[in-house]
């Protein structure tokens, strides 16, 4: 019991360390921050100006149960999500064709919970920043956020969301210990996120056919969860959708290790 006990210590001693890494990092590239918000600030500023035009032409307030106000401030939770998450895929990939993989599985950590600690301490810190560069233009365009304890639903789920995201990308990821080259699978990930996922347009907008497809996928529960609780607490089935993070969350983690226990092996076979 002790023994256990001192294992999982030391675990959390290591994942703690790996988060002060990053973070630090993270702050050393300030141009880098600056670049990403200002790419930010023009993609709100875009979508607000589209929205805007469209409950004009509209002539109603509410639109498929959201108002100007609400779909703005989801657009900043989704795009701050979307925008928060490091690029795990390009990482993994660069790792195995240098051949850096043989460093880091020798390593007295567990690789993938390596991966998990610098991806979530890199995305909350993205996410905070992102959120504040989002507000800029909403604010002003649409007013102050009220939307009551939707910030607590928020917060809640933006961790489940970005674990989801992390296993969603390690299973694309990993596949770079067969191809190496990952990217191309990335950039179907990302689209998929982009339109079932709901970061453009509120799954509640979309054709009933089509919103059928998307509760059986995983990608509701990355923005979509997070964003529409934000702006509708009321409306939202906060334990239902925990549940579902949950549930996606334990599937995803065992076919992650799973891929990755294959992946070792064939490094392993292959002299790698």
């Amino acid at each position: 019991m002790n023994g256990t006990a001192f294992r999982w210590k030391a675990a959390v001693r290591k994942t703690g360390a790996v988060a002060q890494i990053t973070l630090r990092q993270q702050l050393a590239y300030k141009a880098d921050f600056v670049f990403r918000s200002l790419f930010l600030l023009l993609i709100l500023f875009v979508f607000v100006q589209l929205w805007s035009t469209a409950y004009d032409g509209e002539g109603s307030e509410v639109v498929g149960g959201f108002t100007l106000k609400q779909i703005v401030w989801y657009l900043v939770f989704t795009e701050a999500l979307t925008m928060a998450g490091p690029p795990l895929c390009a990482r993994i990939e660069e790792e195995v064709k240098n051949g850096d993989i043989a460093v880091r599985l020798t390593r007295p950590f567990s690789y993938l919970a390596y991966h998990y600690a610098s991806y979530l301490s890199e995305a909350l810190f993205r996410f905070v920043i992102h959120l504040g560069v989002g507000s800029a233009i909403a604010w002003p365009f649409v007013g102050a956020p009220s939307f009551g304890f939707g910030w607590l639903g928020l917060a809640v789920l933006s961790i489940g969301a970005l674990t989801v995201d992390f296993l969603l990308k390690a299973v694309v990821a990993l596949c770079a210990f067969w191809v190496e080259e990952v990217r191309g699978l990335d950039f179907v990930l990302q689209k998929l996120q982009f339109t079932v996922g709901g970061m453009l347009l509120p799954i509640d907008l979309m054709p009933e056919w089509l919103q059928r497809v998307c509760a059986w996928l995983p990608f509701q529960a990355v923005l979509y969860f997070p964003a529409r609780t934000a702006v509708n607490s009321e409306g939202a089935n906060l334990a239902a959708q925990l549940g579902v993070q949950l549930a996606w969350t334990a599937l995803l983690g065992v076919l992650v290790t799973e891929v990755y226990r294959r992946g070792v092996k064939k490094l392993h076979v292959n002299g790698g």
